[in-house]
């Protein structure tokens, strides 16, 4: 799982500059003017191979009264409770300030890994002069400067140093639980199917959007297979939670679950059927390599004729075309109509997000697909499989070694895991193919 590290600090010291120079890009926007970042911004970083996810959060204006400020407070302490290490940026121009001070106490209160930084510490005698944070009781300050990229490969070290390690995500990854993320769209029904599933009312349930803000661990054993069911707040489209700042707290809260996770079960509301919305919520789950079950629930609600049900399935597999190895359930959590199958898929979509397949077994399959559609050719030049291998699970990723990368087209690749598909299956699981160069055996 990628961790997640918040930058946070008041307005106007260099924040998002940093969040830029880092992820590689002009994702934040950077002003002079405090309070420009009103939301929480994310990205992914990488630094000496190890991935983890950025998060620019607006400026901390711990005592304003401004409705605005103070909803972007609010934005970064959701940051700060979702993140596993927090960046405090200070300005080592300005030195502290009780605006810092401010901030430092919330920080001690959260609990979590901080890493002082002391920003804009580009002239001679700034760095020692960034000894004076020591007060805010926060440990060393780090001394840098985003905007001329000083001291950052060092703040980089020192950011990976701190951030959780293999061990424990193997831990996790050990104790036998199937992290189960229930994610959709506000209303869908995800706290009903929860309460359901445990058989009493774990969460609240209401049919007013929005009604759940945090996700919620909850464990459940279902014929002796633990689950560790994440119900989170619904996601809605961004323009929806513009005036809607409560609801818009729960948005990275979710896709920190579907992170965490490993089944999604994205819930469809029936009456509604399978929008946009939905789609973007399965391809947040299909790009982190997530297993994936989608579940129509309120099926109870719908009037049914003779081939409603081909004909609702052929709808939400035409909106979510590029997760068609997901299983589509039809359930009721207000009835308990086939809720219990949401268990059972969501287990086989595990066991098949971890299958690993034999080398040699591997090769026949894709032997027998390159004889059934000769691989693409272009310039004079056709594309040679020489052999495939499985690197990794979570999701199946295949490594293929060719003559030229450049070749394998869009087209023959996804021919390629069609094949695998109907050879292996990996029902409810993405997979993942690479295809490397590697000059012709002798």
């Amino acid at each position: 799982m990628k961790p997640l590290v918040a930058v946070v600090g008041r307005p106007n010291v260099g924040k998002s500059t940093f969040f830029n120079k880092v992820v590689g890009r002009r994702v934040a926007i950077v002003e002079d003017t405090p309070g420009v970042t009103r939301d929480r911004i994310y990205a992914d970083a990488e630094w000496r191979g190890r991935v983890f996810t950025l998060i620019d959060t607006g400026g901390i204006d711990p005592n304003t009264s401004d409705i605005l400020l103070s909803q972007m407070r609010r934005q970064a302490e959701i940051a700060i409770e979702t993140a596993d290490l927090i960046l405090f940026m200070v300005d080592a121009r300005g030195g502290v300030t009780s605006d810092d001070l401010d901030v430092a106490d919330m920080l001690r209160r959260a609990a979590k890994p901080v890493l002082l930084v002391a920003n804009k510490a580009d002239t001679p005698g700034l760095d020692l002069e960034s000894v004076d944070f020591f007060e805010l009781g926060l440990g060393d300050p780090f001394p840098a400067s985003s905007a001329n990229m000083l001291g950052l490969g060092d703040l980089l070290d020192a950011i990976l140093e701190r951030l959780p390690g293999a061990e424990a995500a193997r831990d996790e990854e050990e104790d036998g639980s199937i992290r189960l993320a229930i994610v959709g769209k506000p209303n869908a029904g995800k706290s009903s199917l929860v309460n359901r599933l445990m058989g009493k009312e774990r969460v609240m349930v209401s049919d007013i959007p929005g009604t759940t803000r945090d996700a919620v661990d909850t464990d459940l054993t279902v014929n002796g297979q633990t689950f560790t069911l994440i119900d989170t707040a619904g996601i809605r489209r961004k323009r929806s939670v513009e005036d809607d700042s409560l609801e818009r707290y729960g948005v990275l809260r979710a896709i920190a679950a579907i992170r965490r996770c490993d089944v999604a079960v994205l819930l469809i509301d029936a009456v509604y059927g399978a929008t946009d919305q939905d789609a973007k919520i399965a391809g947040l789950v299909h790009d982190e390599g997530r297993a994936l079950v989608v579940a129509v629930n309120k099926w109870d609600a719908v009037e049914k004729e003779t081939g409603t049900l081909e004909a609702y399935t052929r709808k939400v597999r035409d909106q979510l075309k590029f997760a068609s190895y997901a299983p589509v359930l039809f359930i009721s959590a207000k009835t308990g109509q086939r809720a219990a199958s949401v268990t059972e898929a969501a287990r086989e979509a595990y066991r098949q997000s971890r299958r690993r397949i034999p080398t040699g077994v591997l090769n026949e399959a894709v032997n027998d697909a390159v004889a059934a559609m000769q691989p693409p050719a272009s310039g004079g030049r056709r594309l040679r499989i020489y052999y495939a291998t499985q690197p990794s699970v979570a999701p199946p990723s295949f490594l293929f070694f060719v003559n030229d990368e450049t070749l394998a087209h869009f087209s023959y690749r996804r021919y390629l895991e069609n094949q695998l598909r109907k050879a292996f299956g990996f029902e409810g699981s993405p997979i993942k193919l690479t295809f490397r160069n590697r000059s012709r055996p002798e």
